[in-house]
């Protein structure tokens, strides 16, 4: 009877050991990673910049829309929030800051509404020895979110705003009453989006 050759087998010890230490460092140095990834990819093809949980909406609606004036805009599909604190007046020029809450789509936003006065507004934003000015065009959500953007800084800061109306500058925003309720809002809407007001 003849004999099988002896073949040399394929998973020696040397080389299980060394599956070992690499399988144990590869999956070592996977887990490491999940840990510090903070951030994910969006793979969507969405921008969740405006995006709100439904737990942010729901606060918001049960708690914090009791403060405001609703508006509901069937035709939009949108419900815009006014502060009921708010300056209001049929003949001064004023700026509003209003929310509106997309619910078609899950989205929040900030909008700068003109009262009085129409489009581009030209504001001007003064503090501790310094002051700039800002033209304002109105705009998609985008737009009205980098006016705010720009002013949120001096808002916080708690600046003086003027307005450009007509052939000069007068007052808004000027009462403690009026800078908190700015405030108010501002934090509302990044509560909503689950944002710290940063």
């Amino acid at each position: 009877m003849a004999q099988k050759p002896k073949t040399d087998p394929i998973l020696t010890p040397e080389l299980i050991r060394i599956i070992k230490i690499f399988g144990i460092a590869s999956i070592s140095l996977v887990l490491v990673l999940s840990f510090f990834n903070d951030k994910r990819a969006n793979n969507s093809g969405e921008d969740d910049t405006f995006r709100m949980a439904d737990s942010d909406r729901l606060y918001f609606l049960n708690v914090r829309a009791s403060y405001y004036d609703r508006e509901n805009r069937t035709d939009a599909g949108m419900t815009l929030f006014r502060h009921g604190k708010r300056q209001i007046s049929d003949s001064i020029p004023a700026l509003d800051l209003l929310i509106i809450l997309n619910s078609q789509k899950d989205e929040a936003y900030l909008y700068l509404e003109p009262l009085n006065l129409d489009w581009p507004i030209k504001i001007r934003a003064s503090g501790q020895n310094q002051s700039e000015e800002f033209i304002l065009e109105n705009g998609n959500k985008s737009d009205h979110k980098s006016h705010l953007d720009k002013l949120k800084p001096w808002i916080e800061d708690t600046a003086s705003f003027d307005l450009w109306f007509k052939e000069g500058w007068i007052p808004i925003w000027e009462t403690p009453k009026e800078k908190e309720v700015l405030k108010t809002v501002l934090n509302d809407y990044f509560r909503l989006l689950n944002q710290t007001n940063e």
